[in-house]
């Protein structure tokens, strides 16, 4: 089982970048606060700690996960490939993975070769739809829902 080691959001397109040590998630919003709740198949974007990690070594970079404007970063935890699998996040939270998220041309103006670094293996996280909403913290278990 991984763990849930970082949460964010960023209320308008290009705006700042918030970190948060708890959130509320919910079906109609994702995550509180954030300006893809609405969406139907990204309300709530995740990135695995070790993929980051990868391309920022490929790209000889050191920026903090939230650089990918991500909602959660996940530990000890391979997201799964393909759609319509469930997770859940601490007691409540229950998220469907919807969809592999592609890098924008954003990452090449954070560091030069960062889109192509995130394109492999779903590298540049996955995105998904709550199902069950309520607040999670930095540190939850997170495991797929059976």
């Amino acid at each position: 089982m991984g763990r849930l080691a970082g949460i964010a959001r960023h209320a308008e397109r290009r705006g700042p970048i918030e970190t948060l040590e708890s959130v509320l998630v919910t079906p109609e919003a994702g995550v509180t606060g954030d300006r893809n709740g609405p969406k139907t198949k990204r309300q709530v974007s995740l990135i695995e700690a070790n993929d980051w990690a990868a391309a920022m070594a490929e790209v000889g970079a050191d920026l903090p996960w939230w650089m990918r404007r991500a909602n959660l970063l996940v530990e000890d935890f391979d997201l799964p490939h393909g759609g319509d699998v469930r997770i859940r996040i601490g007691a409540e939270v229950v998220i469907e993975l919807k969809t592999e998220i592609d890098p924008c041309e954003r990452m090449d103006e954070l560091v030069e070769g960062l889109r192509r670094a995130l394109e492999p293996d779903w590298r540049g996280g996955a995105g998904g739809k709550v199902i069950a909403g309520g607040v999670i913290t930095v540190g939850d278990e997170i495991r797929i829902e059976t």
